[in-house]
């Protein structure tokens, strides 16, 4: 996903704060046994999802020591080392998944209250190889953060996000959702959305709309994500274009 940088880096650190204290709290509650059981991520445990909430820490370190340094350090070595990584940490035992969180958390949060303003105009990479400034990092952990503490499923639920999380992240979900149907093909006909509480309206796919969907601005984001499978929503839903 891509935005324009809308909100002071600081702001987005304590929001990111706030959200990895809310995201320990879950994990403290977790029984032993847990860890091992299905996250809401086809495919994953909720021992994968802590696994890859500390290595995208590790990853956004990365990015911030070469804000911070000028010298390129990539975010993954590679895709493969990512993946691998992942499917190794994701059997750990609970103290050691949390420890691992806390610790990889409490390493960027460090960095990123100490990053002066000339790392935030500096020009990094993400995984994708897209060029974005410095101070994107804490919006990019700040996503992970709040989307994969859903995908937990520990009872925090979309509808617990924050409204100022929500309403930056939806019509950056609208925008990519636009460009992967671009790019890959796939999903139906333009379909428009508007939320019920916020005032926000965008169209998904290139041309006129067919149909339009509507819900509040939260049920919208999740959906639009794969949170929610749009129940809550109101008009015919569209098959969704694939994440790229």
């Amino acid at each position: 996903m891509t935005s324009v940088d809308s909100a002071a880096p600081t702001d987005v650190i304590d929001q990111v704060a706030e959200g990895t204290a809310r995201l320990l709290e879950s994990v403290k509650g977790m029984r032993e046994a847990g860890v091992g059981e299905p996250s809401l991520l086809p495919g994953w445990t909720r021992g994968h999802v802590l696994a890859h909430i500390a290595r995208n820490a590790d990853s956004l370190v990365n990015l911030l020591m070469w804000a911070r340094t000028g010298v390129e350090t990539p975010q993954y070595a590679s895709v493969s080392v990512r993946d691998r990584e992942i499917e190794e940490g994701a059997p750990r035992g609970l103290g050691e998944q949390l420890a691992d969180v806390e610790a990889t958390a409490a390493r960027w949060l460090e960095l990123a209250r100490t990053a002066s303003d000339a790392a935030w105009r500096a020009t990094v990479r993400n995984r994708q190889g897209g060029e974005i400034p410095g101070s994107f990092i804490p919006w990019m952990r700040l996503r992970e953060v709040e989307i994969h503490h859903v995908d937990l499923g520990l009872g925090y639920r979309p509808a617990d996000w924050p409204a100022p999380f929500v309403a930056r992240l939806l019509p950056e979900a609208a925008i990519d959702l636009t460009k992967a149907a671009a790019k890959t093909g796939t999903g139906t006909t333009a379909f428009a959305v508007e939320t019920t509480d916020t005032g926000f309206a965008a169209t998904i796919g290139s041309g006129e709309p067919d149909r339009t969907v509507s819900g509040s601005a939260t049920a919208l984001l999740a959906w639009l994500l794969g949170r929610s499978d749009g129940s809550d929503l109101t008009g015919p839903l569209p098959e969704l274009p694939a994440w790229k």
